[in-house]
């Protein structure tokens, strides 16, 4: 079942969706994101992954517009704990290269220490890496 999560403006920001064929939350996120999308939306998908049993989530951020290195003291220093307490092990990010939201997902796997994760400008090579430790 597809989850889909809207800024006040009623626009959808993220969408969640549990791919019981490859054990994974899929999770896109889109537009500009505000802090307070980021949180409802991270707090989320890791409430579905933890439901799910489940300790990968891919993570999609190439229809983001704009940076969120706003948010990413909050993202290292309190959901990505929270997120590894709820099962994450192991978190693929495919961003587009030479972008703003390319630019924060390298600084977040930079100083992310909670969990594994890959940074990748392919989808497929994003998949590929998540399947070894998913199925």
């Amino acid at each position: 079942m597809k989850q889909e999560l809207t800024n006040p403006f009623g626009r959808v920001f993220l969408t969640i969706e549990e791919d019981a064929l490859n054990k994974w939350i899929y999770v896109n996120w889109m537009g500009y994101l505000t802090a307070e999308n980021i949180k409802m939306g991270a707090n989320a998908y890791t409430t579905a992954l933890e439901k799910a049993g489940y300790n990968c989530v891919l993570n999609d951020t190439r229809l983001i517009i704009g940076s969120w290195d706003h948010s990413m003291d909050w993202v290292i220093n309190e959901w990505a704990p929270q997120a590894a307490k709820a099962g994450l092990k192991y978190f693929a990010m495919i961003t587009t290269p030479e972008t703003f939201a390319d630019s924060s997902a390298s600084n977040f796997y930079s100083k992310l220490t909670a969990f594994k994760a890959e940074v990748f400008d392919d989808m497929d090579k994003g998949k590929q890496w998540l399947k070894q430790f998913s199925l």
